[in-house]
C-alpha cells in the first residue's frame, strides 16, 4: 500500500490496498472541478499550448489530422456557446447532437454543456426514434453532420429541426473538407448553417450573459439503448461525469505525456468520460478516429501504424474491436502501447488471450453503465491483475449484491454471494426524463434506484476487496460488440408481420461480438411455409438499427412458457447455444469427412442433444469452445478417445 496523499487532487493509485488511503480523505476534500466547463478552464490554463485533440478525416488519410490545443478548444467551445446563448440556450435548455464524429464535434458538445445540455443521439437511428428523443429532451437547436460528412443524419436531422420547430440547425464538416461547402437547402422556420461559419468573428471570450452551470446542473441526456424500440434518456449532472472522470483518470497507469485513442461515438458515455473529459483533466492528447470510429475497416489495416505515428498509449474499445486486431499482423513499433482498456461486453478469455499473445499489451476489463454515468470498476496491470474479475470498484463507489423478490423487495446478501448488482455513490444519475415542462424536464428512476442503490439488472459476486465478478444479466438486454440491444424491438418487428402470432429474442453466443440477436416465432394455421430468411428481411425493414436485426429467425410450434403460464426465454437460449456450438464446431470440422461427433450440453439443469457434426480427418480429438457471456466451458471429445 502507498503512502498517504501529497496531493489532494491526485493520490497514489497503483494497486487495490490504494481504495481506502484515497477514501480516508472525503470526496468533497478532493478539490474537483465543479463542472465540465470548469475542467476545461483548468486545462487551458495548465497546459495552453499543449495538443489537446486530433481528429482523423478517415483511417487513409489518417496523418492528416486537425489538431487543437487545450486553449484553442476552450475558445473553440466559447465561440460555439456564445453562438447557442444568442439562440436562447439556458440552464435547461437542450442541444441536440445528431452526427459522427468530427473536428467541431467536441467543442460543440461542450459548449452545450456550457450553455445548457448535450443531447447527444445515434445518426444510424431512425428519424423517428431520432425527433421522439429530441423531442423529450427540449431541443431547441440542432448540430447535425452535413451532407457532406453524413447524407442520411443530415436528412433526418432537416425533418427532426422542421417537426420540432427548432430555431437553428447546424452543419458539421468532415475533416480536411474542401473549402467551398455545398449549398444547404433551407428549412422553414429555421435558421440553416454551417457551424463553423455560424461562430466565425464571434468573441473567443465567453459572453457575461452565459449563466455558468454549477456542479448539480444537469449536463447531458445520454439514451442507454441505441437500438431499442423506445430508448430512454438518463439524465447525468455535471457532478457525475466529472466525478466519473476524474476516477477513471486518478490511476497512475499512464505518465503525464500518454496519448489515448478514441474511436467509440460521442453518443457513447464511454466516449465522453474515457476518452474526453479524463484526458481533460490530466492534460493528456486525444487522437479521434474518423467519422466511422472502429466501424471502419480500413482502420485495422492502419491501426499499429497510428499508435507508432502518435505514440499512442492506451485506447478504449469494445471486445470485437481486439477480437479484430488480434488478426491484423504488428507492422509498427507499438512499444508505446501500455494497456488496452475493453468495456460494454463481456470479455472472452478466447479474446483476451489472442490478442494479449499477438501483441504483448495487456488488456483491462472495466464495468459500467449509464445509469452510473460510465465507469464502475476498473482493473490494475501486473501483479495485481484479475482477469477473472471486471475490477475493483472505483473510489467513493459502493457496491452490493442483493436478492430482489417478486414483490420488488430488496434483501441484502452476504459479502461474496451471487445476486443482483447494485451500485451508490456520486456516480448514480439522477433519473429519465420522462416528461417535461416550461420549467424543465421530469426526472424519475423508474424503480431502478432505492435508497441511493441503483439496480443495475446484472447479476455478480463482490468479494472483499471490492472487486465484482460478472454472472450474468438479470434482464434480457442483448449485447452485440458493445450495442444494447432490447429484444422488444426485434420481437416487436416481427409481430407486425401478418403470419406472426408470437416472437420472443434472446442473444446467442457468438466468438466475436459476444452475442448476435436471434429470434423465435410462431405462425398463424394455415399459412403456409414461411422461411427464416423472409422473416430476417422482414425484421430488417422494421428495426431501427442493423445490429438489432436477428441473424436468424425460428419458427416452433408455440413458445415456452413457465409452470404458471408465463414466456421463458431460457429454453430458447439454451437452444441458442445449442446452435452456436452446432456452429462453432461445423466450422471445425468442414470439409471431407467420416466420423460423426455425438455430443450434449448442459446448464446445469438441462441437457441439449446437438445434432451430429462430420469429423474431418485432422480434426483435433478434443475441442475446447468458449461461449460468452453465459461463462460456459465445453470440451467436446469424438467417441472412443
Amino acid at each position: 500500500m502507498n503512502a498517504p496523499d501529497t496531493d489532494p487532487l491526485w493520490p497514489a493509485y497503483d494497486e487495490p490496498g490504494d481504495l481506502k488511503t484515497i477514501e480516508s480523505v472525503p470526496l468533497q476534500d478532493r478539490g474537483l472541478p465543479c463542472s465540465t466547463y470548469d475542467l476545461l478552464v483548468r486545462a487551458a490554463e495548465l497546459w495552453p499550448d499543449r495538443p489537446a485533440l486530433t481528429a482523423l478525416p478517415d483511417a487513409e488519410r489518417w496523418s492528416h489530422g486537425e489538431a487543437v490545443t487545450f486553449v484553442q478548444l476552450r475558445d473553440q467551445v466559447h465561440r460555439v456557446a456564445n453562438l447557442f446563448h444568442a439562440h436562447g440556450v439556458g440552464r435547461t435548455t437542450a442541444v441536440g447532437l445528431l452526427t459522427p464524429h468530427t473536428a467541431l464535434l467536441p467543442a460543440a458538445l461542450l459548449a452545450a454543456q456550457l450553455t445548457g445540455v448535450a443531447a447527444p443521439v445515434n445518426p444510424a437511428l431512425t428519424t423517428e426514434h431520432v425527433e421522439r428523443l429530441l423531442r423529450l429532451s427540449g431541443a431547441r437547436i440542432l448540430v447535425a453532420a452535413g451532407p457532406e460528412l453524413d447524407p442520411d443524419a443530415w436528412r433526418s436531422a432537416r425533418t427532426v429541426a422542421a417537426s420540432l420547430r427548432c430555431t437553428a440547425l447546424f452543419a458539421l464538416r468532415p475533416v480536411g473538407a474542401p473549402d467551398a461547402a455545398p449549398a444547404l437547402e433551407p428549412v422553414d422556420g429555421v435558421e440553416v448553417g454551417y457551424l463553423h461559419l455560424a461562430v466565425t468573428g464571434r468573441a473567443a471570450e465567453l459572453h457575461p450573459g452565459v449563466v455558468l452551470p454549477q456542479a448539480g446542473d444537469l449536463a447531458a441526456y445520454f439514451h442507454t439503448g441505441g437500438t431499442t424500440g423506445a430508448p430512454k434518456l438518463a439524465a447525468h449532472t455535471h457532478a457525475n461525469e466529472v466525478t466519473d472522470a476524474w476516477m477513471i483518470a486518478a490511476n497512475n497507469m499512464l505518465g503525464p505525456d500518454s496519448v489515448v485513442f478514441a474511436g467509440l461515438p460521442l453518443f457513447h458515455v464511454n466516449a465522453l468520460v474515457v476518452t474526453l473529459l479524463a484526458p481533460l483533466l490530466r492534460g493528456r492528447h486525444s487522437v479521434w478516429a474518423g467519422p466511422l470510429g472502429y466501424r471502419e475497416p480500413a482502420l485495422f489495416r492502419h491501426f499499429w501504424k497510428i499508435v507508432e505515428h502518435f505514440r499512442i498509449a492506451t485506447l478504449s474499445a469494445v471486445p470485437t474491436v481486439y477480437a479484430a486486431l488480434a488478426r491484423i499482423p504488428v507492422d509498427a513499433d507499438i512499444s508505446s502501447l501500455r494497456f488496452a482498456v475493453v468495456g460494454a461486453s463481456p470479455l472472452t478469455t478466447t479474446v483476451r488471450e489472442a490478442f494479449e499473445h499477438h501483441t504483448g499489451v495487456p488488456l483491462c476489463q472495466g464495468y459500467g453503465l449509464t445509469e452510473a454515468t460510465c465507469g464502475t470498476t476498473r482493473s490494475f496491470l501486473g501483479e495485481h491483475s484479475r482477469p477473472e474479475a471486471a475490477g475493483q470498484r472505483l473510489p467513493y463507489v459502493r457496491v452490493k449484491t442483493v436478492r430482489i423478490d417478486g414483490d420488488g423487495e430488496w434483501h441484502d446478501l452476504p459479502q461474496g454471494e451471487p445476486g443482483v448488482l447494485a451500485v451508490s455513490g456520486p456516480t448514480v444519475f439522477p433519473g429519465y426524463v420522462v416528461d417535461r415542462d416550461a420549467r424543465g424536464p421530469h426526472l424519475d428512476t423508474l424503480g431502478t434506484v432505492r435508497l441511493g442503490w441503483l439496480n443495475t439488472g446484472d447479476l455478480a459476486r463482490v468479494d472483499p476487496d471490492g472487486f465484482v465478478s460478472l454472472l450474468g444479466r438479470a434482464k434480457d438486454l442483448i449485447i452485440r460488440g458493445g450495442h444494447n440491444i432490447d429484444p422488444a424491438v426485434i420481437e416487436d418487428a416481427l409481430l407486425a408481420h401478418p403470419a406472426v402470432t408470437g416472437a420472443s429474442a434472446v442473444g446467442r453466443p457468438d466468438p466475436h461480438s459476444g452475442e448476435v440477436p436471434v429470434a423465435y416465432v410462431t405462425l398463424a394455421p394455415g399459412t403456409g411455409a414461411i422461411g427464416s430468411d423472409e422473416l430476417v428481411a422482414f425484421a430488417a425493414q422494421h428495426i431501427p438499427e442493423r445490429a438489432a436485426t436477428p441473424k436468424d429467425v425460428v419458427v416452433l410450434p408455440e413458445l415456452p412458457l413457465t409452470d404458471v403460464g408465463k414466456p421463458s426465454k431460457i429454453p430458447l437460449r439454451l437452444d441458442a447455444t445449442r446452435r452456436a456450438v452446432a456452429l462453432a464446431l461445423a466450422d471445425l470440422g468442414t470439409g471431407i469427412g467420416h466420423e460423426q461427433i455425438h455430443c450434449a450440453v448442459a446448464d446445469g439443469r438441462t441437457t441439449v442433444t446437438l445434432p451430429p457434426v462430420t469429423r474431418s480427418p485432422g480434426l483435433r480429438d478434443h475441442i475446447s469452445v468458449r461461449l460468452a457471456p453465459y461463462g460456459l466451458d465445453w470440451t467436446f471429445a469424438d467417441p472412443g478417445h
